[in-house]
């Protein structure tokens, strides 16, 4: 696999997209759900690469590791006990940041540079730069960041960004023992992901998708599920998009905020160029 140069293609609370950018491939992970074994191989490469501390863990009447992810657990295998056709079914998705080529964290991060994408997609925060106010939580459609109590920062999944850049592929991915996890350009990735829809077709999967939501603008995880009809059940929104209340202030009420303070300026330059400066006048009596 080739490395990735750590390009900035923009940051949280800038104008827009860095004009300077060059092209680069956008790299994207590949889950396919149909073939999770749930071994959890995923969520301990996970933890030892990124020097993540334990969790306490939580028995929730389910063989899912956590109720959900935790700032120092960014890696979670979720499993859905179902029933079809008076049958046992096992809906078992990783799920982890999307790494969104929209990011609503990003547009609702009002923190310069405490959140930024890099010109492969790569969706990363920058602890140093997090005010901690968690706006970004707010932002995400996939509720994936998480606020430490004790750090007062917010936390989520790098996809291994200090791998990438070297060449290497993500540590989950190298720990799967089934392939179920794939990693390489978007494009090789759908390539890949239609390929394993259509064989899942063909074995009576009729449903079968590739989750690749558009409201986003797509996402650097392409996921295959068996099931496409049951999104909730794999606990994925169906048609997630940026929140609109942080649409709302991250672009018109910004801008009639800036517009606003503008029109004080102008105001009060005209004032002064028609009346002049404001002279004080003592009072009549005063002997001064």
């Amino acid at each position: 696999m080739t490395s990735h140069t750590l390009e900035l293609k923009r940051s949280s609370a800038s104008t827009g997209p860095n004009p300077g950018i060059r092209q680069s491939e956008t790299v994207a992970k590949l889950i396919d759900t149909s073939t999770c074994i749930g071994c959890k191989a995923c969520e301990v490469a996970c933890q030892e690469w990124n020097d993540l501390r334990p969790e306490i863990t939580t028995q929730i009447g389910s063989y899912q590791t956590m109720p959900d992810m935790a700032p120092s657990f960014w890696n979670l295998i979720r499993f859905n006990e179902l029933e079809k056709d008076s049958k046992p079914l096992w809906l078992m998705r990783k799920d982890q940041c999307m790494h969104c080529d929209d990011p609503g964290c990003l547009a609702a991060c009002p923190a310069p540079g405490a959140i930024v994408q890099y010109s492969n997609g790569i969706v990363d925060f920058q602890q140093d730069q997090c005010i901690g106010c968690g706006y970004c939580m707010t932002g995400c459609p996939f509720n994936v960041p998480k606020l430490s109590a004790k750090t007062k920062k917010v936390y989520k999944c790098t996809l291994c960004v200090d791998r990438v850049t070297q060449g290497l592929e993500p540590a989950c991915i190298k720990a799967c023992p089934t392939g179920c996890l794939q990693f390489g350009s978007k494009t090789q990735m759908l390539e890949v992901a239609k390929k394993r829809v259509n064989q899942l077709k063909s074995n009576g999967f009729e449903h079968a998708m590739v989750y690749d939501p558009q409201g986003v603008g797509g996402t650097g995880v392409v996921t295959v599920l068996a099931h496409g009809d049951r999104l909730a059940d794999y606990s994925l929104p169906e048609n997630p998009t940026i929140p609109m209340a942080v649409t709302a202030w991250k672009y018109p009420l910004k801008w009639i905020g800036n517009l606003g303070i503008v029109g004080g300026l102008l105001i009060a330059a005209f004032h002064y160029l028609s009346y002049g400066p404001k002279v004080h006048t003592a009072p009549e009596g005063d002997g001064k």
